[in-house]
């Protein structure tokens, strides 16, 4: 997906103040800011199903959620795609998977990628159309191990579908085939996006406070 394609979220426009909108009181210290409403975000979901969906013909496509933080997106996603149309005006035969992935022991790269999907669970994507979902590409070095992995498979096709891609300078230059919004260099939380699997059950998508940082940590 080109550039222009997605949402570019800028910290001093898209800083919405916590007043504006419903955050649980039991956060209400632990976010500094919201940089995507949940609506925004319900929206933005809506056209990339539509995007995505038309360019798929009426072969079924394997929808893959990448776990934990994932799923939430993943969710809403596919509830859309179930209401678009493909290339030929019809919907698309859909079938649903999910796949964890792990590349670091504590906080360090181990080099390679642990995935919980089995030889033959992966030798069963031969042939397949698969769509990988996931909540955000950090410096993307995760994703490339994953997909050089699946390319030893022989899938037809695998296209990423991302609601996020972090603007880091950390960043291999991996871009996704769709995105979402692309956001600034912060940590960012909600809509199941954790900081040491807190912050799932929030609806909008903020930037973590120093006070969140602090209360939060392990």
């Amino acid at each position: 997906m080109d550039s222009s394609q997605w949402i570019d979220v800028v910290e001093d426009k898209f800083k919405y103040s916590l007043d504006h909108f419903v955050i649980p009181d039991h956060y209400e210290k632990d976010v500094e800011s919201i940089l995507i409403p949940h609506g925004l975000i319900m929206d933005r979901i809506a056209k990339l199903a539509q995007i995505i969906t038309s360019e798929y013909d009426n072969e079924r496509v394997v929808v893959c959620c990448v776990l934990k933080g994932g799923h939430q997106f993943f969710s809403d996603l596919v509830r859309y795609m179930k209401k678009a149309l493909n290339k030929q005006g019809k919907t698309l035969p859909i079938t649903l998977d999910f796949v964890r992935v792990k590349s670091y022991e504590n906080d360090k790269s181990t080099g390679t990628v642990q995935i919980s999907m089995t030889d033959k669970e992966l030798r069963d994507l031969h042939g397949k159309n698969l769509l990988l979902v996931e909540d955000i590409i950090d410096t993307g070095n995760t994703m490339k191990k994953l997909l050089e992995t699946l390319s030893q498979y022989s899938i037809k096709s695998v296209k990423v579908a991302s609601l996020l891609l972090k603007k880091t300078p950390l960043s291999c230059g991996y871009v996704p085939d769709y995105v979402g919004f692309a956001v600034p260099d912060l940590f960012v939380v909600g809509y199941c996006l954790d900081y040491n699997d807190i912050f799932r059950d929030l609806d909008h998508i903020c930037a973590i406070s120093e006070t969140g940082k602090v209360k939060y940590a392990i």
